[in-house]
């Protein structure tokens, strides 16, 4: 699954219709059988307010992508960290760059993101995680969306969805073997599509 990044924006190039008409189906299932998905997009549409679609889909693409390459980097972390041979450092950059997994600051990981959520700074400390990020991954440098501290974002709101993005593995292994984020930017591009008029489109992937 092919993850594009241009211009500062995101983008994704779907290739497996297939999957958008099972989201079309999953929607029109019963309550009781809403899929995390649905879940995920009700909490992120609180956050709307009056932001235009075609910006606020950055905004939650944006986290979503932060979460999946924070659980590639904390997968590959504790692994390290628990080489019964003490042969691995876990903060040696030069290790993820072996395993094709981005380095991950510790002011950028989704660990620290949600320990400071429920604070007023939490846009800023966001934004700063994507500099932090671009700068020790120069294949992302300039493409990250750095809009979390705009006043117009609700930051309680943000803070409940980045409550809800850490309930869902993405990076690990046992995520992407089920393709979690393909599951869920598949989903809310056909919702984005659907809020801007338009018949689908191209948002994020990365094919890390």
């Amino acid at each position: 699954m092919l993850i594009v990044l241009k211009g500062g924006n995101f983008i994704l190039k779907l290739k497996n219709y297939d999957s958008m008409t099972k989201v079309k189906e999953k929607k029109q299932s019963t309550s009781a059988n809403i899929g995390f998905e649905e879940k995920l997009w009700a909490t992120a549409d609180k956050m709307r307010n009056n932001m235009d679609p075609a910006e606020y889909k950055h905004v939650i693409l944006g986290l979503i992508f932060l979460k999946y390459i924070s659980d590639s980097f904390e997968e590959l972390h504790v692994k390290l960290k628990n080489d019964s041979e003490g042969l691995d450092d876990p903060e040696d950059k030069d290790e993820y760059k072996a395993e094709n997994v981005f380095w991950v600051p510790k002011e950028a990981r989704w660990s620290y993101i949600t320990i400071n959520a429920k604070k007023p700074e939490i846009g800023k400390l966001i934004d700063d995680a994507m500099v932090l990020i671009e700068k020790e991954n120069p294949n992302l440098k300039g493409v990250l969306p750095k809009i979390y501290a705009r006043h117009d974002l609700d930051k309680v709101k943000l803070g409940e969805i980045i409550d809800t993005i850490g309930t869902i593995g993405m990076g690990d292994k046992e995520s992407k073997s089920k393709d979690m984020l393909g599951r869920i930017y598949e989903y809310f591009i056909g919702r984005f599509a659907g809020a801007e008029g338009k018949g689908g489109g191209e948002f994020l992937r990365h094919n890390q």
